[in-house]
């Protein structure tokens, strides 16, 4: 049998402390942030406090896949109006919900989710106006042109000007009356700003090119794709026949879900320095490498939820996601056990070192192995019944999962995020890096004696 080297081991446990700082504190020079540090985790609603409310149409109305996609799109406006960015908003078209989630503003005290709630189920109300004109609180004030009812659609197309360039625009349609009112108002703010506001929120300032009086208009400007999509649907939004009511809601107050989240945070640190100790004591060197593994597992875990880099949005994180993490500790320790006890049967039935540490590795692999693949098996389900409709794991599962509708549990997502990703990282850690290291440190002279690895002291 070949022998390892010896270096690996100093290496590897230098690289993984060396993440761990950089992950729980990050990267920041000059001002730009490199790498994210753990204190940009973005809490969910359970643990900063917040609204998780579920809206359906008002009234029995059977709304189409544009109509709730559009408002779903006014509730987005809605919320950053009211100066709430870190939201989660999605649609599910074959139950005709629109399931929303916001936490409380920063500093926020006084909380009224039902106002709130019912300030998102409006029916909306988009306006053309002349100039862009407010006053001091921020309200248009220019003469009201066209109203939502005065449209009949808006759709994304793609325009090719004389140059033969082609780019998305926007177009829309008008009724009888609106076409009127367009006519008129066109002329006479020829070569002036026609502004379009949802509520008292500006969603596109467009310049009159000419009059406009077939009922039919354009809007041009520096669009892709997706933002001409995203002004399509604000503008159908507006002219939604329909308004929206809350199926169901439930709040929970900032001061409860921070106490939970200390108290498992506080639970979960304490937990892992008792299992540390426990390996170290009981299964020698095997539980001094694992402890090393079981850093690197954290850190993993933590950089999933993180995203680490900038470019990447940092994933939320929820009161079931931290016990995601901690069943993966827990999972990632099992592991561990597992191949320390292979490798002191290997060395009480006489194997050297290097023998025993192979072996042990070897024959513990198919037991951790078939425990990950049920775990990866639960954790994919969850994702998949719980998740938002965008992301991978409800597209391949939706098959199975289209006649129950879209779950509103994202909390239960992010367990099931968390434990996948434990999962990932006690194959990595836990089963690759721990054997990688072990037999690098079994090659020190200090430590080639049996009684590191679980044999009797005297041999």
């Amino acid at each position: 049998m070949k022998r390892a080297k010896k270096w690996p081991f100093f290496v590897a446990a230098a690289l993984i402390l060396v993440i761990a700082y950089l992950t729980m504190f990050g990267l920041s020079i000059g001002g730009e942030t490199y790498i994210k540090g753990a204190d940009t985790i973005r809490w969910g609603i359970d643990i900063r406090g917040g609204v998780d409310a579920t809206f359906t149409p008002a009234d029995g109305y059977d709304a189409t896949e544009e109509e709730m996609r559009s408002a779903e799109s006014i509730m987005e406006i809605r919320l950053i109006a009211r100066g709430i960015t870190d939201y989660e908003a999605y649609t599910d078209t074959a139950t005709d919900r629109i399931i929303v989630r916001f936490p409380w503003k920063v500093g926020e005290t006084e909380f009224d989710p039902e106002e709130a709630i019912k300030e998102l189920g409006d029916t909306a109300m988009l306006t053309f106006r002349e100039g862009l004109e407010v006053d001091e609180q921020g309200n248009p004030t220019g003469a009201v042109v066209l109203e939502g009812k005065d449209l009949v659609s808006a759709q994304v197309a793609v325009y090719r000007d004389e140059y033969g360039v082609s780019r998305p625009v926007v177009e829309f349609k008008l009724t009888d009356e609106g076409k009127t009112k367009f006519a008129e108002a066109t002329e006479r703010n020829l070569g002036k700003i026609i502004s379009i506001w949802m509520d008292n929120t500006l969603i596109s300032f467009p310049t009159v090119n000419s009059v406009i009086s077939q009922g039919e208009g354009m809007i041009e400007g520096e669009f892709t794709v997706e933002s001409a999509q995203d002004l399509a649907e604000k503008i159908n939004g507006g002219a939604l026949p329909f308004k929206m009511t809350t199926e169901n809601y439930s709040s929970i107050s900032p001061t409860l879900g921070l106490n939970a989240k200390d108290a498992m945070v506080n639970a979960g640190i304490i937990a892992f320095v008792l299992v540390c100790l426990y390996m170290i004591l009981y299964y020698r060197l095997p539980g001094f490498v694992a402890v090393f593994a079981l850093i690197g597992q954290v850190v993993f875990m933590i950089a999933a939820v993180t995203r680490v880099f900038p470019v990447y949005e940092s994933f939320t994180l929820t009161l079931p996601g931290i016990a995601g993490i901690i069943l993966g500790i827990g999972m990632g320790v099992d592991a561990n056990i597992i191949s320390a006890e292979r490798i002191k049967e290997e060395i009480r039935s006489g194997k050297t070192v290097d023998g025993a540490v192979s072996q042990g590795f070897e024959r513990a692999f198919s037991a951790i192995l078939d425990g990950n693949v049920t775990v990866i098996i639960v954790a994919v389900i969850l994702m998949g019944a719980f998740g938002p409709p965008e992301s991978i794991c409800v597209r391949v599962l939706r098959p199975i999962f289209f006649m129950f509708g879209q779950a509103t549990a994202g909390s239960i997502y992010s367990f099931g995020y968390t434990l996948l990703m434990g999962v990932v990282a006690n194959m990595i850690m836990g089963v690759y890096l721990s054997r990688l290291m072990l037999r690098s440190i079994s090659q020190l002279k200090c430590f080639r004696k049996p009684w590191f690895y679980g044999g009797a002291k005297n041999v």
